[in-house]
Protein backbone atom coordinates (compact mmCIF):
# COMPACT_ATOMS: atom_id res chain seq x y z
CA UNK A 1 0.00 0.00 0.00
CA UNK A 2 1.63 3.12 -0.92
CA UNK A 3 2.74 5.72 1.97
CA UNK A 4 1.51 9.24 2.56
CA UNK A 5 4.65 10.12 1.12
CA UNK A 6 4.51 8.44 -2.09
CA UNK A 7 1.01 9.65 -2.78
CA UNK A 8 2.12 13.20 -2.44
CA UNK A 9 5.08 12.47 -4.71
CA UNK A 10 2.83 10.55 -7.23
CA UNK A 11 0.59 13.48 -7.31
CA UNK A 12 2.92 16.50 -8.29
CA UNK A 13 5.63 14.47 -10.49
CA UNK A 14 3.52 15.19 -13.44
CA UNK A 15 4.15 17.81 -16.01
CA UNK A 16 0.81 19.20 -17.05
CA UNK A 17 -2.61 20.08 -15.24
CA UNK A 18 -4.43 17.59 -17.18
CA UNK A 19 -2.74 14.98 -15.77
CA UNK A 20 -1.48 16.65 -12.23
CA UNK A 21 -4.63 15.09 -10.58
CA UNK A 22 -5.17 12.50 -7.51
CA UNK A 23 -6.78 9.46 -8.02
CA UNK A 24 -10.13 8.43 -5.54
CA UNK A 25 -8.12 6.32 -3.66
CA UNK A 26 -4.53 9.23 -3.49
CA UNK A 27 -7.61 11.60 -2.55
CA UNK A 28 -8.71 9.00 0.15
CA UNK A 29 -5.16 8.99 1.48
CA UNK A 30 -4.40 12.53 1.22
CA UNK A 31 -7.34 13.20 3.29
CA UNK A 32 -6.64 11.28 6.06
CA UNK A 33 -3.36 12.80 6.22
CA UNK A 34 -5.15 16.17 6.80
CA UNK A 35 -7.24 14.73 9.38
CA UNK A 36 -3.85 13.93 11.36
CA UNK A 37 -2.37 16.99 11.05
CA UNK A 38 -4.52 17.90 14.55
CA UNK A 39 -5.64 15.64 17.98
CA UNK A 40 -9.21 17.66 17.45
CA UNK A 41 -9.19 15.94 13.48
CA UNK A 42 -7.98 12.67 14.93
CA UNK A 43 -11.26 12.62 17.55
CA UNK A 44 -14.00 13.29 15.24
CA UNK A 45 -15.50 11.23 12.59
CA UNK A 46 -14.71 11.68 8.72
CA UNK A 47 -17.43 10.67 6.30
CA UNK A 48 -16.25 10.59 2.15
CA UNK A 49 -19.16 10.99 0.05
CA UNK A 50 -19.18 11.00 -4.01
CA UNK A 51 -22.04 13.33 -3.81
CA UNK A 52 -21.72 17.45 -2.73
CA UNK A 53 -24.68 17.01 -0.63
CA UNK A 54 -27.16 14.15 0.81
CA UNK A 55 -28.03 12.51 4.22
CA UNK A 56 -26.18 10.45 6.45
CA UNK A 57 -28.16 7.93 8.38
CA UNK A 58 -28.28 7.34 12.01
CA UNK A 59 -29.86 4.88 13.68
CA UNK A 60 -30.51 4.28 17.74
CA UNK A 61 -32.38 1.36 19.65
CA UNK A 62 -34.02 3.38 22.59
CA UNK A 63 -33.87 2.65 26.21
CA UNK A 64 -35.85 1.14 29.36
CA UNK A 65 -36.63 -1.80 26.38
CA UNK A 66 -36.92 -4.82 28.96
CA UNK A 67 -40.37 -6.61 29.79
CA UNK A 68 -41.23 -9.25 32.21
CA UNK A 69 -41.89 -12.76 30.66
CA UNK A 70 -44.99 -14.43 31.30
CA UNK A 71 -45.17 -18.08 30.80
CA UNK A 72 -47.61 -18.47 27.55
CA UNK A 73 -48.03 -14.97 26.94
CA UNK A 74 -47.23 -12.00 24.65
CA UNK A 75 -48.27 -8.58 25.64
CA UNK A 76 -47.55 -7.25 21.96
CA UNK A 77 -44.79 -4.77 22.62
CA UNK A 78 -41.17 -5.47 20.45
CA UNK A 79 -38.30 -2.98 20.02
CA UNK A 80 -37.62 -1.63 16.76
CA UNK A 81 -34.41 0.38 15.79
CA UNK A 82 -35.07 3.81 15.43
CA UNK A 83 -33.83 5.60 12.17
CA UNK A 84 -32.80 9.09 11.61
CA UNK A 85 -30.62 11.17 8.68
CA UNK A 86 -28.51 14.07 8.79
CA UNK A 87 -28.21 16.37 6.08
CA UNK A 88 -24.99 17.81 4.90
CA UNK A 89 -23.83 20.29 1.98
CA UNK A 90 -20.69 20.62 0.71
CA UNK A 91 -18.62 23.63 0.09
CA UNK A 92 -15.70 24.15 -1.98
CA UNK A 93 -12.90 25.39 -1.35
CA UNK A 94 -8.97 25.48 -2.58
CA UNK A 95 -5.91 26.21 -1.75
CA UNK A 96 -2.93 27.54 -4.03
CA UNK A 97 0.25 28.34 -4.13
CA UNK A 98 3.55 28.81 -6.19
CA UNK A 99 7.14 28.07 -6.33
CA UNK A 100 10.04 29.81 -8.26
CA UNK A 101 12.01 27.62 -10.07
CA UNK A 102 14.76 29.63 -8.88
CA UNK A 103 14.23 28.68 -5.06
CA UNK A 104 14.31 25.00 -6.55
CA UNK A 105 17.31 25.47 -7.48
CA UNK A 106 19.25 27.43 -4.40
CA UNK A 107 17.62 26.38 -2.15
CA UNK A 108 18.99 22.83 -0.64
CA UNK A 109 16.08 20.41 -0.85
CA UNK A 110 16.57 20.62 -4.50
CA UNK A 111 13.93 19.04 -6.29
CA UNK A 112 12.78 17.57 -3.18
CA UNK A 113 11.26 21.35 -1.98
CA UNK A 114 8.07 20.12 -4.27
CA UNK A 115 7.28 17.59 -1.60
CA UNK A 116 8.57 19.47 1.32
CA UNK A 117 6.29 22.67 0.51
CA UNK A 118 3.61 20.23 -0.51
CA UNK A 119 3.65 18.14 3.23
CA UNK A 120 3.80 21.79 4.42
CA UNK A 121 0.49 22.96 2.63
CA UNK A 122 -0.77 19.44 3.03
CA UNK A 123 -0.62 20.09 7.16
CA UNK A 124 -2.18 23.60 6.54
CA UNK A 125 -5.41 22.19 4.74
CA UNK A 126 -5.69 20.14 7.88
CA UNK A 127 -5.56 22.81 10.43
CA UNK A 128 -7.67 25.39 8.42
CA UNK A 129 -10.03 22.75 7.84
CA UNK A 130 -10.24 22.73 11.62
CA UNK A 131 -10.53 26.27 12.33
CA UNK A 132 -13.74 26.44 9.52
CA UNK A 133 -15.42 22.96 11.03
CA UNK A 134 -15.89 24.80 14.26
CA UNK A 135 -15.94 28.46 13.63
CA UNK A 136 -17.18 28.58 10.14
CA UNK A 137 -20.01 31.11 9.27
CA UNK A 138 -22.02 31.57 5.96
CA UNK A 139 -22.82 35.12 6.59
CA UNK A 140 -19.68 36.22 7.18
CA UNK A 141 -19.24 36.47 3.97
CA UNK A 142 -22.02 38.99 3.58
CA UNK A 143 -20.69 41.00 6.10
CA UNK A 144 -20.49 45.11 5.14
CA UNK A 145 -19.06 47.70 7.29
CA UNK A 146 -21.78 48.54 10.51
CA UNK A 147 -23.89 51.58 9.40
CA UNK A 148 -25.93 53.30 12.78
CA UNK A 149 -28.92 53.71 9.78
CA UNK A 150 -29.22 50.07 9.33
CA UNK A 151 -30.92 47.40 11.93
CA UNK A 152 -29.90 43.84 12.67
CA UNK A 153 -31.18 40.32 12.74
CA UNK A 154 -29.60 38.24 15.41
CA UNK A 155 -26.55 36.16 13.58
CA UNK A 156 -25.98 39.25 11.20
CA UNK A 157 -22.17 39.73 10.49
CA UNK A 158 -20.46 43.12 10.16
CA UNK A 159 -17.29 44.50 10.01
CA UNK A 160 -15.90 47.67 12.20
CA UNK A 161 -12.74 49.06 13.41
CA UNK A 162 -10.88 46.40 11.71
CA UNK A 163 -12.61 43.31 13.50
CA UNK A 164 -15.43 40.65 12.19
CA UNK A 165 -18.45 40.53 14.26
CA UNK A 166 -22.07 38.47 14.54
CA UNK A 167 -24.81 39.98 16.60
CA UNK A 168 -25.96 38.26 19.35
CA UNK A 169 -29.64 40.04 19.17
CA UNK A 170 -31.40 42.40 17.16
CA UNK A 171 -29.74 45.88 16.68
CA UNK A 172 -32.46 48.66 16.23
CA UNK A 173 -31.20 51.38 13.99
CA UNK A 174 -28.70 53.11 16.33
CA UNK A 175 -25.03 53.28 17.61
CA UNK A 176 -22.38 50.47 18.19
CA UNK A 177 -23.01 48.46 20.89
CA UNK A 178 -20.14 45.82 21.88
CA UNK A 179 -22.77 44.46 24.57
CA UNK A 180 -24.83 43.37 21.32
CA UNK A 181 -21.72 41.05 19.40
CA UNK A 182 -19.53 38.81 19.54
CA UNK A 183 -16.05 39.10 17.95
CA UNK A 184 -15.42 36.30 15.33
CA UNK A 185 -12.33 37.52 14.04
CA UNK A 186 -10.76 40.33 11.83
CA UNK A 187 -11.87 41.90 8.92
CA UNK A 188 -9.56 39.96 6.08
CA UNK A 189 -11.81 36.50 7.34
CA UNK A 190 -14.96 37.27 5.46
CA UNK A 191 -13.74 35.41 2.58
CA UNK A 192 -12.46 32.45 4.66
CA UNK A 193 -14.87 32.12 7.43
CA UNK A 194 -17.80 32.76 5.17
CA UNK A 195 -17.04 30.00 3.07
CA UNK A 196 -19.65 27.40 5.07
CA UNK A 197 -21.24 27.15 8.89
CA UNK A 198 -19.54 25.07 11.41
CA UNK A 199 -20.40 23.56 14.89
CA UNK A 200 -20.12 26.10 17.16
CA UNK A 201 -22.75 27.97 15.16
CA UNK A 202 -24.74 25.02 15.15
CA UNK A 203 -24.57 24.63 18.46
CA UNK A 204 -26.60 27.51 18.65
CA UNK A 205 -29.81 24.75 19.00
CA UNK A 206 -28.07 22.67 21.61
CA UNK A 207 -27.29 23.08 25.43
CA UNK A 208 -26.38 26.79 26.12
CA UNK A 209 -24.48 27.83 29.35
CA UNK A 210 -24.40 31.42 29.44
CA UNK A 211 -21.79 33.06 31.61
CA UNK A 212 -21.86 36.46 30.47
CA UNK A 213 -20.97 39.14 33.15
CA UNK A 214 -19.02 36.40 35.02
CA UNK A 215 -15.74 37.79 36.68
CA UNK A 216 -13.78 34.50 36.58
CA UNK A 217 -14.34 30.74 35.96
CA UNK A 218 -16.45 28.56 38.61
CA UNK A 219 -16.70 24.63 38.86
CA UNK A 220 -20.20 25.48 38.60
CA UNK A 221 -20.57 26.32 34.90
CA UNK A 222 -18.63 22.62 33.92
CA UNK A 223 -21.62 21.14 36.40
CA UNK A 224 -24.66 22.68 34.78
CA UNK A 225 -22.85 21.95 31.31
CA UNK A 226 -23.50 18.34 31.93
CA UNK A 227 -26.85 18.66 34.02
CA UNK A 228 -28.04 20.15 30.76
CA UNK A 229 -27.56 17.04 28.99
CA UNK A 230 -29.36 14.22 28.96
CA UNK A 231 -27.99 11.34 32.02
CA UNK A 232 -27.69 9.06 28.91
CA UNK A 233 -25.16 10.84 26.91
CA UNK A 234 -23.62 10.73 30.09
CA UNK A 235 -21.66 7.74 29.57
CA UNK A 236 -17.67 8.35 29.68
CA UNK A 237 -17.38 9.38 26.33
CA UNK A 238 -17.94 12.95 27.09
CA UNK A 239 -14.80 15.79 26.51
CA UNK A 240 -15.11 19.15 27.64
CA UNK A 241 -13.03 20.95 23.84
CA UNK A 242 -11.53 23.99 24.62
CA UNK A 243 -8.17 26.77 23.41
CA UNK A 244 -5.10 25.56 25.34
CA UNK A 245 -5.43 28.89 26.71
CA UNK A 246 -8.65 28.25 27.97
CA UNK A 247 -6.96 24.94 29.42
CA UNK A 248 -4.36 27.51 31.29
CA UNK A 249 -7.16 29.58 32.37
CA UNK A 250 -8.61 26.93 34.37
CA UNK A 251 -5.49 25.60 35.94
CA UNK A 252 -4.84 28.99 36.79
CA UNK A 253 -8.20 29.66 38.80
CA UNK A 254 -7.47 26.69 40.60
CA UNK A 255 -4.30 27.59 41.87
CA UNK A 256 -5.27 31.25 42.99
CA UNK A 257 -8.45 29.47 44.97
CA UNK A 258 -5.47 27.55 46.46
CA UNK A 259 -3.50 30.32 47.39
CA UNK A 260 -6.41 32.42 48.80
CA UNK A 261 -7.99 29.78 50.88
CA UNK A 262 -5.01 27.12 51.38
CA UNK A 263 -5.64 23.39 51.04
CA UNK A 264 -4.94 21.68 47.90
CA UNK A 265 -6.48 20.88 44.77
CA UNK A 266 -7.41 17.08 43.38
CA UNK A 267 -4.89 16.54 40.63
CA UNK A 268 -7.57 15.30 38.47
CA UNK A 269 -9.37 18.51 38.48
CA UNK A 270 -6.98 20.34 36.40
CA UNK A 271 -7.66 18.32 33.72
CA UNK A 272 -10.88 16.72 34.13
CA UNK A 273 -13.35 18.67 35.86
CA UNK A 274 -16.15 17.46 37.24
CA UNK A 275 -14.44 14.28 36.52
CA UNK A 276 -14.37 14.55 32.54
CA UNK A 277 -11.00 14.78 30.72
CA UNK A 278 -10.72 18.19 28.59
CA UNK A 279 -8.97 18.06 25.14
CA UNK A 280 -7.14 21.32 23.56
CA UNK A 281 -8.30 22.54 20.70
CA UNK A 282 -5.96 25.22 19.41
CA UNK A 283 -8.89 26.67 16.72
CA UNK A 284 -11.67 27.15 19.72
CA UNK A 285 -12.10 30.95 20.45
CA UNK A 286 -11.14 31.32 23.89
CA UNK A 287 -14.73 32.30 25.51
CA UNK A 288 -16.16 28.94 24.36
CA UNK A 289 -16.14 25.19 26.02
CA UNK A 290 -17.89 22.67 23.96
CA UNK A 291 -19.00 19.30 26.00
CA UNK A 292 -19.84 16.47 23.52
CA UNK A 293 -18.78 12.90 22.50
CA UNK A 294 -16.07 14.08 19.72
CA UNK A 295 -17.19 11.15 17.55
CA UNK A 296 -20.34 13.32 17.64
CA UNK A 297 -18.52 15.43 15.39
CA UNK A 298 -18.36 14.34 11.54
CA UNK A 299 -16.72 15.98 8.90
CA UNK A 300 -17.99 15.34 5.16
CA UNK A 301 -15.53 15.48 2.29
CA UNK A 302 -15.93 14.16 -1.04
CA UNK A 303 -13.82 11.61 -3.28
CA UNK A 304 -13.34 14.65 -5.71
CA UNK A 305 -9.86 16.26 -3.71
CA UNK A 306 -7.74 17.31 -6.73
CA UNK A 307 -4.04 18.65 -6.24
CA UNK A 308 -3.09 19.97 -9.46
CA UNK A 309 0.29 21.24 -11.35
CA UNK A 310 1.46 23.67 -13.62
CA UNK A 311 4.74 24.45 -14.84
CA UNK A 312 4.26 24.00 -18.66
CA UNK A 313 1.67 27.16 -19.21
CA UNK A 314 2.76 29.93 -20.54
CA UNK A 315 2.31 32.25 -17.86
CA UNK A 316 4.57 29.20 -15.51
CA UNK A 317 7.11 29.29 -18.30
CA UNK A 318 7.16 33.65 -18.31
CA UNK A 319 7.63 33.38 -14.80
CA UNK A 320 9.85 30.56 -14.27
CA UNK A 321 7.44 29.10 -11.56
CA UNK A 322 5.72 25.94 -10.61
CA UNK A 323 1.94 26.48 -9.86
CA UNK A 324 0.00 24.34 -7.38
CA UNK A 325 -4.10 24.41 -6.16
CA UNK A 326 -5.73 21.99 -3.95
CA UNK A 327 -9.51 21.52 -5.06
CA UNK A 328 -12.15 19.39 -2.08
CA UNK A 329 -15.28 20.01 -0.29
CA UNK A 330 -16.51 20.31 3.16
CA UNK A 331 -19.01 19.84 5.84
CA UNK A 332 -19.70 19.97 9.48
CA UNK A 333 -22.62 18.18 10.98
CA UNK A 334 -23.49 17.06 14.29
CA UNK A 335 -25.29 13.79 14.65
CA UNK A 336 -26.89 14.34 17.77
CA UNK A 337 -27.29 17.96 19.24
CA UNK A 338 -28.99 17.03 21.82
CA UNK A 339 -25.41 15.49 23.50
CA UNK A 340 -23.70 18.41 23.08
CA UNK A 341 -23.48 21.16 25.49
CA UNK A 342 -21.74 24.34 25.38
CA UNK A 343 -20.14 27.02 27.27
CA UNK A 344 -20.14 30.73 26.15
CA UNK A 345 -19.14 34.07 26.70
CA UNK A 346 -16.16 33.00 29.42
CA UNK A 347 -14.62 35.72 31.39
CA UNK A 348 -10.35 35.83 30.58
CA UNK A 349 -8.57 35.79 33.71
CA UNK A 350 -5.82 37.90 32.78
CA UNK A 351 -7.04 40.55 30.37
Amino acid sequence: MATNKQIIEDAITTDSVSHGLLSPYQAKKFLQQTFEATPFQQAIRHVTRTEKSGEIDKIGIGHRLLRPKVENAFDGVTASPKFGVVKYSCEATRLDWDITNETLRQNIEGENMDTVVTNLMTKQVGVDSEDLLLNGDAKAAEAEAFSSTSTYAAGDCVTEAGGLYRFLKAHAAGAWNEAEVEMIGEVTDTVFLGQNNGIIKALNDSHIIDVSGAKEMELEMFYNAVAAMPNRFNDGTLRWMMSPTRQQQWELFLLNKVIEAGGAVPESLYKSPVGIPSMGVPMMPNDTIILSNPKNFLQVNTYTMKIKKDETSVEAIRKDKRFYVVHFDFDAIIEEIEATSIIKNLPLILQ
